[in-house]
Formats: structure tokens, C-alpha cells, sequence
């Protein structure tokens, strides 16, 4: 039985993935670099180590500091995040929960400055009985740490947890941790090869969250 549901943050409820893939791919143009949203989409719910392994890689010895890198890309992605909002059906499912008398929890490989801030802007923090960020762990995901922190601070089994993640490097976190989990891709994660997932959805308006339940029990 699910008493409990935990939502990854960047990309499942704010698709700032997205936004992020745009302001990279903006800035790396300007050093003459492609970036491709498969290439970009490895380092999506984990650091950006991969990324920047990736760029020396093929910079053709042309030095480039990850720091200036960093900064340009985090103005632009303000430029383009002037206006942000929930992904579909976030509101919905998160109120959802709430009426089912489920515990709610999030597991974020961001910072935990970077994730509140975003749940007070949109009025949802108090949803929320843990936050669990990178700020709290030794390792984010792919390692499962982060959903272990939070099953145990929600005081459940993790076989009693449904995780909900919209990357390949979320889903093998939950797995990784003995939750369920419902994968709701964005623009950016869509094409990732997912697979031992127990649902998927395009958003969380595309079915009831007490359906979604229903699914979910008849998939154990």
C-alpha cells in the first residue's frame, strides 16, 4: 500500500531542464560548440561533472573554465526564467495527495537554497513534510541516497513510497532505493532509454491521481 509520494524537483515540477538545456547550448555557441539535448540530457537529475568532461573532451585544447561557463549560462537561464511555472497537473496531484492522507516529500539532486526558493515562489512548500537536496547528502543520484534520507524521514518502507522523476539519472535513484516510480518526461528526458519504471505519463493531468494508485497497485 502507497502512504507516501516523493517528487524529484528540476524538470518534474518546474521544467527548468529545459530552460537550462537552452541556456548551455546558448553559451557554448559562442566558444563554436554543438551542444545536443542527448548529450545534455546525461547530466539531467545529477551534476554537471559529465557535461564538463564531455566539453574537454572536444574543446580541441581551448581552454574554458567551468566557472565562466557556469555564470553565463546561470544569466541566461534568469533571462529566460522570468516567468516560470508549474509543469501541468503538479498543483493537482500534490493536493491530490494531500486529501488521500498520503506523506509528501522531495528528493532533489539541486541545492536546497535553489529548491525551497522555487516552492516558496510558487506557494507549495508547506506540502512538503521533508526536503531532502544535495545539501543534506555525500552523493546525489544516480546513488540512491537521497530517496533513502527521505523514506526514512517520512517514516515509511520504501515499498510503501512512489517516486516521481522525469530523468533516467531519478529513476535509477528510486529504483535504486526500493521505491515505485512514475516517470513523467519533458522535452529534454523524453527520448532517455527508460525502463523498469512502474508507469508513465506525459503529465500529471493525463490521469487521476487516484487512478494513477489504482495502476500502480495492480503493477506489484
Amino acid at each position: 500500500m502507497i502512504k507516501a509520494v516523493i517528487f524529484d524537483f528540476d524538470g518534474l515540477i518546474v521544467d527548468t531542464e529545459s530552460v537550462w538545456y537552452q541556456a548551455y547550448r546558448d553559451v557554448l555557441e559562442e566558444y563554436g560548440i554543438g551542444l545536443s539535448i542527448e548529450r545534455f540530457s546525461q547530466v539531467v537529475g545529477t551534476t554537471n561533472g559529465v557535461l564538463y568532461d564531455y566539453l574537454h573532451s572536444i574543446s580541441g585544447g581551448q581552454r574554458m573554465d567551468p566557472d565562466v561557463i557556469e555564470r553565463a549560462a546561470d544569466e541566461r537561464f534568469e533571462a529566460l526564467m522570468a516567468t516560470p511555472a508549474l509543469r501541468e497537473g503538479v498543483s493537482y496531484y500534490l493536493e491530490a495527495a494531500k486529501q488521500e492522507g498520503l506523506k509528501i516529500g522531495l528528493a532533489s539532486s539541486s541545492s536546497q537554497g535553489w529548491v525551497e526558493g522555487y516552492l516558496k515562489r510558487f506557494g507549495i512548500y508547506d506540502y512538503f513534510e521533508t526536503i531532502q537536496t544535495k545539501n543534506h547528502v555525500k552523493y546525489v543520484k544516480p546513488h540512491p541516497e537521497l530517496y533513502h534520507r527521505a523514506v526514512e524521514a517520512l517514516g515509511i518502507n520504501p515499498d510503501e513510497a512512489l517516486a516521481f522523476e522525469d530523468s533516467l539519472n531519478g529513476l535509477k535513484a528510486a529504483r535504486g532505493a526500493g521505491l515505485k516510480c512514475v516517470i513523467v518526461p519533458n522535452s529534454v528526458t523524453a527520448h532517455l532509454p527508460f525502463e523498469d519504471y512502474t508507469h508513465r505519463l506525459s503529465s500529471m493531468s493525463e490521469l487521476e491521481f487516484n487512478q494513477l494508485l489504482e495502476q500502480v497497485d495492480k503493477k506489484r
